[in-house]
């Protein structure tokens, strides 16, 4: 039996990674069979395009190509694999955040991203996406309260995350089936209760 493709989504600062181990357990106590991994990354390859990625300024298109680059390597090694073999897989981000980030963040065209989804995917979509929502402004605190040394998506400003904001919005009304809004402003147990029926659900 094919296993299920979960992904979490979000500005930074959303607390989308306290979270990606916790689901990952929660799955594993009713007898599923995890990977948990992360985009750009996931593979040897994509570790190595991550780090350009979060380090070197680049021609948008670039950025765009790359991030897709890493994702069919992912897709190739990992997480088709694991989905045949009957495993779920966790991920930290998939192409929801292309969307978000270069298509809404930076201002690539939709109709671009849209190719290379097709192109790379081959079809496959996750099964469940959770995106934790966060104000942009709270989203800031907690990005300075973790880190000293943000990488270059971590220090855009303020609009930039705001129009990162309003695509993962967009995409969760259009998309709702697949799509669940985690609002992200309250505790980590709050939170936590909240997903507890959507996974049990997704596990039936």
């Amino acid at each position: 039996m094919r296993g299920k493709f979960v992904t979490l989504e979000g500005v930074d600062g959303a607390g989308k990674s306290t979270h990606l181990d916790w689901i990952a357990r929660r799955l594993q106590a009713a007898g599923k069979k995890v990977q948990v991994t992360r985009e750009p990354g996931g593979t040897p390859l994509g570790e190595e395009l991550r780090k350009l990625l979060l380090a070197r300024s680049m021609h948008l298109e670039t950025e765009a190509l790359l991030m897709f680059a890493a994702r069919r390597e992912h897709l190739d090694k990992l997480i088709l694999p694991a989905l045949a073999a009957g495993s779920w897989v966790v991920s930290d981000r998939f192409t929801d955040a292309t969307f978000a980030y270069q298509g809404g963040g930076r201002g690539l065209d939709l109709g671009r991203i849209e190719t290379l989804e097709q192109w790379v995917h081959q079809g496959l979509q996750p099964d469940l996406t959770l995106v934790f929502d966060l104000s942009v402004e709270e989203g800031k605190r907690r990005r300075v309260a973790a880190t000293s040394q943000p990488d270059r998506f971590e220090r855009e400003d303020l609009d930039f995350f705001a129009r990162v904001r309003a695509v993962y919005l967009a995409r969760a009304e259009r998309y709702p089936q697949r799509i669940r809004l985690i609002d992200a402003s309250r505790t980590v147990e709050d939170i936590r209760k909240s997903l507890e029926d959507t996974i049990l659900t997704l596990c039936q």
